[in-house]
């Protein structure tokens, strides 16, 4: 060691000394270290390096290895040194030095590694990998998704919107890759790009600069590439050790790792982590919102746990970390990441580059050749240039060229390159799940920003799959035309690929290539059927489940070799969890194996129609959180629907055929109908932008024009927002827009990101006549381009280019190009930046556009200068009819033939400016109205030489006067005195309308003398003085007002808003009315006449102030309704003025609720009833007690609403005990009052203690609703339904004590309350002992398949008066009657197997007077059967039994049929859905005649079998009821059941449904026969014959027969094609059925005629309860028609009238108030709006029974729905009113269904 006062001198010298002196002294101490022996200078250096902070690491590992190691034979150290006292080297030194060298050792073996891996990957490249050449788009970290469009609605004011920031990826903000990685140190950096875009290729050109000193990451950092797909392997928790030296590159000697590990957590800032492919991670990177501690690196966890805490920070804070994932992946790592960049696509050019490189650009002349050809074809196509723009397909898009251009050529003259197309076969992690930008409508994530330099892209497009597009004139070659197309010959290429070959003239493997492509092609795939069937089924198991890398054991062994030789598939490294190395297989692309995918779906019946319905659906672009990650493309529902069309059916039908059989063409067929219909109804869909654009694209892959047509047969604009948009998508769109012809469609690309090289497309597109672009993305560059292509859009009528960021530049442009443009009626330029200059620009083409009507010019930071120019316009272009400028918010020209006003509003005017605007008016020689509005008075004198308009008028003007219709004068300062001087100008004025005096200096003497005129204004309709310093006295002249002026009926008074209208009723509105006022006020209103209303809204009533109105009330006699909205301001304002029952007879409703709508309406004579809703206040104690009293006075109700009113259990127990006191008719409503289960049983034992309670509905859920119901009839069946309500066992046994006292029969409904088994059965138990009779209902969940076998069982024991027990679906009922026996047991649809009835053997054993037996649709099998055979012997009353079932079973009738024929008793049989064996048939043939009703619907049986059963119904002449639906009849069946109608003439119901279908359409004649044979059936009374499809000769033979059948109750005859004619004829024949009671027909072809008929007959009808007439075309007319026959509809209770071909269905919805037993209305997809909403308001309080009412599919928007909000209050009996489809957005969906429950906005 140095000697002991080194230090010490040196730190003396580093304080005291000259630099001169330390650098002496340095030179002294190196000098005594190069003499001294080893031991002293390894000493040294290691205490150097442990004292000293942040050495560079290359510096100090230098320095360490040079000190060496200390060996156990020390060489002599200088004996002076040893004789100091200098102390041994510490524990610190010599551990450093060690563990050094091994981070050192482990670096160079990393280096080794990364070496040969890249060795591995590029020895097939087709270009060098040069990060200095490839591009970045620089993204804002911790985005969540695309940006939303920041233009203002329209209801947004002020001046210019704030600019956004750019495109993600704009031109501005690219930089290479090797720049970007500048600054990465310590940092978390993101890179993102589509699958195929060189992300893993780039990684690992990374990671080998890094092991040859290169590249912007330290040569002395380690790096470490790990990649997700092999982190997928490690299932068992790993430390970060084990991650590092076991997994990613394993240390030989292990002794060593702790040194390794040690020195990484010491300096984790000197390693890299580069974090590969996050789209293909099973897992998911959790996020930490706050910091949390450290983890502990040697802790074994998850590697999802440790790749989230080295991001998290958790481990090696300080590291530097990169990722690589795809755009959607991103909202993972939001919160984490520092930097985000995307990699941008190729450009033409470097696409160009590539395909030289690829076939040879150093080669032969033929090479060359061929590569120019192949560039040109490659151009030339939309979806291979797409393709191309990434690296991986560009590749695959070179061999797909070759292919082709060998195909079109001489294949043996022309050798193919040598392939090296590594791209296509990237090893281990170099897999790229490369996802396309599929015909330019790339996902948006996945959609990376186009180069700037792509000019060339769109020379010689061929314009494929779009109707008229030309044909390219390059090369003979067939490209294909859809995406799809692009990969059957993608897959023919690999096919036709012979490896062995290369080098020798290789020509496309053995086969001949013919004349026909797709010939070709099918010759391909059926030589390698059985190989593709593999390929296609492995590629489908990959993605069902999420898999892309398979073993070995995955695939056979010689198709495995084949593929791989082919290329088909690729081999990459996989280390498993024990450290082994084994090979696995990708395909070459993840687009490809979804392909073959595709193919199997369309190819393969183990493929269902419901998987492939699963995995077809549209994706959105919008990218949120909860999406769901995949590591595909999402491409598969393309693929599919490419393959639906028909010229890919003979590639599929060879692959489908199967190994020596005729071919799978049928199932191909199947297949591709079924993707059809999926995609028609998308079509008819409700779709956002991105959808709709996705159902594009699919629809174009499909090539089916009828589909396209439908896509814009309902949307006449394609409305595609806040998405990116690339050529492909133009060239989608153009494919569907094209298809309707001449039909103009709209284009709205509001908020989207377009590039300019769309717009070069877009003209691609015909027939256009609006276009839409609004968003800041749009500039003066967009706008040039976008002028270059308007000439050629000869139909646009619209055009929008607002809320962008246009200049006057960008407007000069578009005005160059308008002109060509001859049919545009409407431009709209708002909000943009175009300032004076660029609406000049604009107001130039107004002379140049003929057919021009409207102009939106505002927000343009424009002046008055503008404002000035379009004036001048104005007088030079005659045709401008009002320019309307409304400071800097509205500037709007409208033309027209007849120009007659101005708006000049909020200008902020200078006396010169306004002189200005003076001279120019006066030009304008039409002008007919000035409306002006300033900031500032001043003095304007416009020289009209008819009419002066003033701000201010003076003593010394003089005016002439003209006659005007309407007249503004506001804000001019007028006083009273000036208005003489109005009125001489004015003149007589016989035409004046329109009168605004607001904002002057008038006061009540103005007011007066304003008054006193209003005789002479014999046309006006409406006077404003608002904002005239008006007082008090104003109320009480203006109620004078409104008693000697006939023709004023109207005044509105709130605050300063003085407001005078003229209509057919008086009303008087005033909401600032003090006390003192309210008493001359209605003293004065006395004195009206004829009907008044007295709006008194928002005037904050005092109780004073009611007390007065309640004393002058009784006289008011014209006063029909009072309005105090918004002014009962407490609960005890409230009670006063319900005081108002008591002090006027002539009230019919009262409706009061504090600070909301309150009305009182009044009769014009005394009411016999009255309505009294009081809500939402707080009655409690006292004021209940208050209000009791007052209603106990008051006259009597129809129906009391104390809803909401906070009485709890307390209040309604105080209520419920005053009830028998009221005099009620109709209903109580006590929801939302805080109830319980306390309140329940008080509320429900008024069924006991009122004598006219006939009803008691209860549900304590979030709707908390509590309704008593009420009759005059006291023998009614009474009711009490609870639901949702945690009923405990305490609790039915308190109801049980209260409906066994009940005094009429009372009907329990109990509804999902958690009732359990043992409550149930206690419950019924208690009710054995009534002396009346109960019906009971109760539905639980749980009650189904054992459970509900076991208590039916326990009931039955525990209770002896059950009369019937019924379980169906999941629900109890039963009757109970004391002294009877059972009579009934049902199972039905409560999914009950055979084996579940072995306990209910003894318990019906002990019914023997059991006579009916219902077990349909349950799954009973042959032990069902069997429990059956076994009790029917002991059930001799039987006469029913039902055993329909859902599953056709051979095996239960063929076991029942002899235990059938023994049961003598049974009359009534349900074998309904079973298989009827032809032995079954022979025995029941037996049994067959002596049956009332037969049910044998569904059933399945052999045509010997069938026959058998049909002829024996013949012999039954008891029969009653005949069901056979869906009966499959042959023309022998059909023959013999015409025979069998014929002679059993004792049928009254009879069921034919769809067996006519069956039949066949050849048979129509044996429809005749079948109705001919129903000639005899004169007691018929339920006819049903639906789906016939038996048209005007079958209606005919109908209309023969109904004469006859006089007690017809029900006829159904839907889908019978009846014309409107037959229809008539059907209706005049019903006319004799005067009991009918149902009548159905919909799904035919009624309409005006029909509907007139039924207004003739229906009035003869009069026991009709039930119309449907839905599907037909019914018109307008026949609404008309349709509303007078329901008038007379008394009895009816349901009427469905959906999609009845017209949406003015108002004078349907009006007559519906003439059926008060109306329950259920359908008045679905029929488009109505809100007017018929409006209706249905109207009649909904007049229908009190009303249950439902269905208006889904219209267009109803939220100010129909929120009236029907308002409407369902007093309705408490309608519980659903469907509005799903309407205009209705879902937000506001949401508000309003927090409002009311009752609306439903589902689906379902």
């Amino acid at each position: 060691m140095m000697p002991s006062d080194a230090g010490c001198n040196i730190n003396q010298a580093s304080g005291n000394a000259s630099s001169e002196a330390v650098t002496e002294h340095i030179k002294a101490l190196l000098e005594y270290f190069r003499v001294a022996n080893a031991a002293d200078c390894r000493t040294f250096l290691q205490s150097m390096c442990v004292l000293c902070d942040n050495i560079p690491m290359h510096l100090e590992s230098k320095l360490m290895s040079a000190a060496g190691y200390e060996n156990s034979a020390c060489e002599p150290s200088n004996q002076s040194v040893m004789a100091g006292k200098s102390p041994s080297p510490p524990l610190e030194q010599l551990i450093k030095r060690p563990r050094i060298d091994y981070w050192m050792q482990y670096i160079a073996t990393v280096k080794h590694s990364l070496q040969r891996r890249w060795e591995r990957v590029s020895e097939q490249l087709v270009t060098d990998v040069q990060l200095e050449n490839v591009w970045v788009g620089l993204r804002t970290a911790n985005r969540t998704r695309e940006r939303p469009d920041q233009t203002p609605g329209p209801a947004d004011k002020g001046a210019r919107t704030p600019e956004p920031d750019w495109d993600y990826g704009s031109m501005d903000s690219r930089v290479t890759l090797e720049n970007f990685l500048q600054g990465c140190a310590g940092k978390v950096t993101v890179l993102v790009g589509p699958a195929g875009s060189g992300k893993t290729l780039l990684m690992s050109c990374l990671g080998q600069q890094w092991a040859h000193g290169l590249g912007p990451i330290p040569s002395f950092c380690l790096f470490v590439l790990l990649e997700f797909h092999q982190l997928n392997v490690l299932s068992r928790p790993l430390s970060l050790s084990e991650l590092l030296l076991r997994h990613y590159v394993p240390v030989k000697d292990s002794d060593h790792n702790h040194s390794i590990v040690d020195y990484l957590l010491s300096n984790p800032e000197q390693s890299c982590w580069v974090l590969d492919g996050y789209d293909k991670f099973h897992s998911k990177i959790t996020k930490q919102d706050v910091q949390k501690e450290l983890l502990d690196p040697e802790k074994p966890l998850p590697v999802a746990d440790l790749i989230s805490g080295l991001l998290n920070r958790q481990l090696l804070p300080g590291c530097t970390l990169m990722v690589t994932c795809r755009v959607r992946d991103v909202l993972d790592l939001e919160g984490i990441s520092d930097k985000v960049g995307q990699l941008l696509g190729w450009d033409c050019q470097e696409i160009k580059e590539y395909v030289d490189n690829y076939f040879g650009k150093k080669g032969d002349s033929a090479n060359r050749a061929l590569g120019v050809k192949a560039a040109e074809v490659l151009v030339s196509s939309r979806h291979l240039l797409a393709m191309a723009s990434l690296p991986a397909l560009c590749n695959i898009s070179c061999i797909c060229l070759q292919y082709l251009l060998l195909e079109s050529g001489d294949p043996g003259r022309t050798p193919i390159p040598k392939d090296r197309g590594s791209e296509t076969r990237l090893q281990a992690g170099e897999i790229e799940e490369k996802e396309l930008q599929i015909q330019g409508r790339e996902e948006e994530e996945d959609s990376e920003v186009q180069r700037e330099d792509q000019g060339g892209r769109n020379e010689g497009i061929m314009m494929d799959g779009t109707i008229n597009r030309p044909q390219p004139p390059l090369t003979q070659v067939q490209i294909p035309s859809t995406l799809t197309q692009v990969y059957l010959t993608i897959l023919s290429a690999f096919l036709c690929r012979d490896p062995d070959t290369r080098g020798n003239n290789d020509k496309l493997n053995t086969i001949k290539l013919p004349q026909s492509y797709f010939v070709f092609l099918c010759s391909i795939l059926s030589h390698h059927r059985s190989e593709l069937g593999e390929l296609s089924q492995l590629a489908w198991n990959g993605l069902e489940e999420s898999k892309i890398l398979f073993m070995k054991e995955d695939i056979s062994q010689d198709v495995l070799e084949f593929s791989i030789k082919k290329g088909l598939l690729s081999q990459v490294e996989l280390r498993c969890e024990d450290g082994m190395l084994v090979n696995s297989y990708c395909f070459t692309h993840l687009t490809l194996q979804e392909f073959l995918a595709a193919v199997r779906i369309m190819t393969s019946d183990d493929v269902s129609d419901t998987q492939l319905k699963k995995r077809f659906s549209l994706r959105t672009r919008w990218m949120t959180k909860s999406d769901q990650r995949t590591v595909f493309t999402d491409s598969l529902h393309l693929f599919v629907c490419g393959l639906a069309s028909p010229c890919c059916t003979p590639a599929l039908v060879q692959l489908a055929r199967t190994p020596g059989g005729t071919g799978g063409q049928i199932w191909v067929k199947k297949r591709q109908t079924l993707v059809l219909n999926l995609l028609t109804k998308l079509c008819q869909s409700n779709l956002t932008g991105p959808k709709i654009l996705e159902l594009c694209h699919c629809v174009q892959e499909s090539q089916d024009h009828q589909l396209a047509k439908q896509v814009v047969g309902t949307r006449p604009t394609l409305e595609l927002r806040n998405i990116r948009l690339l050529p492909n998508d133009i060239d989608a769109l153009a494919f569907v827009v094209n298809s309707v012809g001449d039909n103009a469609i709209g284009l709205d690309f509001r908020a989207c990101s377009m590039e300019s090289e769309c717009l070069d497309v877009l003209p691609m597109c015909q027939h256009i006549h609006y276009l839409s672009f609004c968003s800041r993305r749009y500039g003066d560059k967009f706008a040039e381009k976008l002028s270059s292509i308007l000439p050629k859009f000869k139909s646009l009528r619209k055009l929008e280019f607002c809320g962008a960021s246009l200049t006057s530049t960008g407007a000069a442009s578009l005005a160059s190009a308008l002109p060509s443009c001859p049919e545009v009626t409407e431009i709209n330029l708002s909000d943009n930046n175009l300032k004076d200059g660029g609406i000049k620009h604009i107001a130039d083409i107004f002379t140049k556009q003929p057919r021009l009507v409207l102009v939106k010019l505002g927000r343009n930071n424009s002046s008055l200068e503008a404002v000035d120019f379009l004036i001048g316009k104005m007088s030079s272009f005659l045709n401008i009819q009002h320019i309307h400028a409304d400071g800097t918010k509205e500037l709007t020209v409208t033309i027209s033939q007849n120009p007659d006003m101005n708006s000049l509003l909020n200008q902020k005017w200078s006396r010169p400016d306004m002189q200005k605007l003076a001279n120019s008016l006066a030009r304008c020689p039409s002008l007919s109205i000035l409306k002006e509005k300033a900031v500032n008075k001043i003095i304007l004198k416009i020289p009209f030489g008819h009419i002066n308009f003033r701000h201010k008028l003076s003593d010394d003007d003089d005016g002439n006067t003209e006659t005007v219709s309407s007249v503004s004068l506001c804000c001019c300062g007028l006083l009273p005195t000036h208005l003489e001087r109005v009125w001489r100008s004015l003149g007589t004025c016989p035409d004046l309308t329109l009168l605004d005096l607001s904002s002057n200096c008038l006061g009540n003497k103005g007011l007066r003398k304003l008054l006193d005129i209003l005789p002479r204004l014999s046309a006006i309709q409406e006077i404003n003085a608002s904002d005239n310093g008006i007082g008090k006295e104003r109320v009480v002249m203006l109620a004078g007002a409104l008693c000697s002026q006939n023709n004023l009926t109207e005044t509105h008074i709130s605050g300063e808003q003085v407001i005078l209208k003229f209509c057919p009723d008086k009303r008087m509105n005033n909401s600032s009315l003090p006390p003192s006022d309210m008493t001359p006020l209605c003293k004065r209103l006395v004195q009206c006449h004829g009907y008044l209303e007295l709006d008194l809204s928002h005037c904050a009533l005092t109780d004073k102030a009611i007390k007065n109105l309640l004393t002058v009330l009784p006289k008011m006699t014209s006063l029909q309704r009072l309005n105090v909205s918004h002014s009962i301001t407490s609960t005890n304002a409230a009670l006063v003025l319900v005081r108002c029952l008591t002090v006027s007879q002539r009230v019919t409703s009262v409706e009061l609720r504090p600070q909301a709508e309150s009305f009182i309406e009044f009769d014009s004579v005394k009411a016999k009833e009255t309505s009294c809703r009081l809500t939402h206040c707080s009655l409690k104690g006292d004021i209940l007690e208050r209000l009791l009293e007052i209603l106990q006075q008051g006259p009597q109700l129809a129906d009391l609403d104390l809803s909401s009113n906070q009485l709890e259990d307390e209040g309604v127990k105080t209520f419920v005990d005053c009830l028998q006191k009221l005099k009620i008719t109709t209903y109580v409503n006590l929801s939302n009052n805080g109830l319980t289960q306390k309140g329940l049983l008080d509320v429900a034992d008024t069924l006991r203690t009122c004598d006219n309670v006939c009803g008691v509905e209860i549900s304590l859920n979030a709707e908390d609703r509590c309704v008593i119901w009420f009759t005059h009839d006291e023998d009614c069946e009474r009711t009490l339904s609870v639901t949702d309500s945690g009923l405990e066992r305490d609790h039915l046994v308190r109801l049980a004590e209260i409906i066994s006292v009940s005094p009429s029969p009372t009907k329990l409904e109990f509804k999902n309350n958690f009732l359990q088994s043992d409550w149930i059965e206690d419950f019924v138990k208690l009710l054995n002992s009534s002396q009346r009779g109960f019906s009971v209902s109760i539905d639980e969940r749980w009650i189904r398949s054992e459970e509900a076998v076991s208590l039916l069982c326990r009931c039955l024991y525990l209770s002896s008066s059950i009369h019937t027990i019924r379980v169906q679906h999941t629900t109890l009922h039963l009757s109970l009657v004391n002294s009877t026996e059972l009579t009934s047991v049902s199972l039905m649809d409560c999914a009950v197997e055979g084996h579940h009835l072995a306990s209910m053997k003894s318990v019906i054993q002990r019914c023997p007077s059991l006579t009916e037996l219902d077990l349909s649709h349950n799954s009973l099998g042959i032990d069902g059967a069997e429990f059956l055979c076994s009790v029917l012997p002991s059930l001799p009353n039987l006469t029913s039994l039902s055993i329909g079932s859902k599953e056709a079973s051979v095996a239960v009738v063929e076991k029942l049929s002899e235990a059938l024929l023994q049961a003598a008793a049974i009359q009534c049989l349900n074998l309904s859905g079973h298989a009827v064996s032809d032995t079954a048939a022979k025995i029941m043939t037996k049994m067959l005649p002596r049956l009332r009703s037969l049910n044998l619907s569904h059933c399945g049986w052999s045509a010997s079998g069938g026959l058998q059963l049909i002829q024996t119904l013949a012999e039954c002449v008891r029969l009653e009821t005949l069901c056979l639906d869906c009966l499959q009849l042959n023309e022998d069946g059909r023959m013999s059941l015409a025979q069998t109608l014929r002679k059993i003439n004792s049928l009254r119901s009879l069921k034919l449904n769809k067996i006519a279908t069956t039949m066949g359409p050849s048979q129509a004649n044996g429809v005749l026969d079948l109705l001919a044979a129903m000639e005899g059936l004169t007691q018929m009374q339920d006819i049903e014959l639906k789906g016939w499809r038996m048209a005007d000769r079958g209606i005919e033979e109908l209309t023969r027969l109904l004469p006859f059948w006089t007690e017809l109750r029900k006829i159904s005859l839907s889908k019978n094609l009846i014309s409107d004619h037959m229809g008539e004829m059907l209706l005049e024949a019903l006319n004799s059925c005067t009991h009918l009671e149902e009548l159905h027909l919909p799904s035919n072809s009624l309409g005006n005629v029909t509907a007139a008929k039924m207004a003739l007959v229906v009035p003869s009808l009069t026991n009709i309860t039930v119309l449907d007439i839905s599907e037909n075309s019914i018109g307008y007319e026949g609404s008309v028609s349709l509303s007078k026959a329901i008038m007379c509809m008394k009895n009816l209770t349901k009427i469905y009238l959906t999609s009845v071909g017209t949406s003015e269905l108002c004078p349907v919805a009006a007559s519906l108030a003439h059926c008060p037993l109306l329950q259920d209305v359908g008045l679905g997809w029929n488009n109505c709006g809100d007017k018929v909403a409006l209706e249905l308001v109207r009649v909904m309080p007049l229908c009190q029974k009303l249950r439902r009412i269905d208006l889904e599919s219209n267009a109803i928007s939220v100010s129909g729905a929120e009236a029907l909000v308002k409407a369902l209050q007093p309705c408490p009996a309608l519980q659903m009113i469907r509005l799903w489809r309407n205009n209705v957005s879902a937000i506001e969906a949401q508000t309003l269904s927090l409002k009311e429950r009752r609306l439903n906005f589902s689906s379902t």
